[in-house]
């Protein structure tokens, strides 16, 4: 099928050139592709635009009015497309980022206004979920991911390592001992994280591979880690979290971190990840290029280990 808006470019030409020839070589065409553009348009619409002869074209009524809609109608055409590929070139437009829930709103967003700063062109759409979302389907530019990556046609650029965490509070610790090997858990009320089956409420995985599963109970699951920081602070069990969650607990005192026979699960990392495309946008090349460089120094959860 003829593309109908190149039908419509060497229409418009062909009518102020008054020639099919003419439209022909301004496109670098054949003159017959150049009629045959014609001729599709006119079966499209049902009437005839040209009265053709040998010498010159002519429009006829239906013609006239159509190139007035042409010349209307190209013109914007011409200004989308140009605006769309500047973004390509240039930072601009709504940036829509999908972000967990508490790593987001400790360590992305206050990295937001330095971004706005640089990029005031960007408008930045921050949603914040521990659940994982679909980029496509959800018409996400980006998001970041925390964990291991699944096999997918996503595109990954990797922020920063994200070890994994044993910790209790010290009233916790004081009350019912501190266990020193994996097989000790299942005698203490361990916190489940419910998103994660490998730091769930019925076993947890050490070993760099998660290949060491040992069984666990507990009377609380959530599905937020800051949640589940706030309860391990309460005295109420042990939790098993990544370093950037619990590291300003362990720094003020109110947790400690458990040293087990077992090294904790390799949780793979934290990424950012966007759809496949040879050329993604300036605005999401923009941000992950600044998320890569806000994570390249001493990262914000570093903390000494107590």
């Amino acid at each position: 099928m003829l593309d109908r808006i190149t039908g419509m470019r060497v229409f418009t030409r062909a009518a102020s050139a008054g020639s099919l020839s003419a439209a022909a070589r301004h496109f670098g065409i054949s003159p017959a592709m150049a009629t045959k553009h014609v001729d599709a348009l006119e079966s499209r619409l049902g009437v005839k635009l040209f009265h053709r002869s040998t010498r010159r074209l002519a429009l006829t009524a239906a013609g006239s009015n159509y190139l007035e809609a042409c010349l209307r109608i190209l013109p914007e055409i011409d200004e989308a497309e140009a605006s769309i590929a500047s973004q390509r070139i240039d930072a601009a437009g709504l940036l829509r980022m999908n972000v967990p829930l508490s790593f987001g709103t400790r360590f992305i967003a206050p990295l937001m206004p330095a971004f706005s700063q640089r990029h005031p062109a960007v408008k930045v759409e921050l949603g914040l979920t521990d659940s994982q979302v679909d980029l496509i389907e959800g018409s996400w530019d980006m998001a970041v991911r925390i964990g291991r990556l699944s096999d997918s046609p996503l595109q990954a650029r990797r922020l920063a390592d994200c070890p994994m965490r044993v910790c209790a509070s010290p009233g916790y610790l004081a009350l019912h001992g501190a266990p020193r090997r994996v097989s000790e858990l299942s005698r203490h009320n361990c916190l489940g994280y419910s998103l994660s089956s490998l730091q769930g409420g019925r076993e947890w995985a050490f070993g760099p591979a998660g290949e060491f599963r040992v069984p666990i109970q507990g009377n609380l699951i959530a599905n937020n880690g800051a949640a589940l920081v706030a309860a391990a602070v309460g005295d109420q069990g042990l939790i098993y979290q990544p370093q950037f969650i619990v590291a300003a607990a362990l720094s003020r005192g109110e947790l400690v971190m458990l040293e087990l026979d077992q090294p904790p699960l390799g949780l793979g990392g934290i990424h950012v990840v966007y759809p496949p495309d040879r050329r993604p946008p300036a605005k999401v090349r923009a941000m992950i290029d600044y998320l890569v460089e806000a994570f390249s120094g001493e990262l914000p959860w570093d903390a000494p280990r107590t």
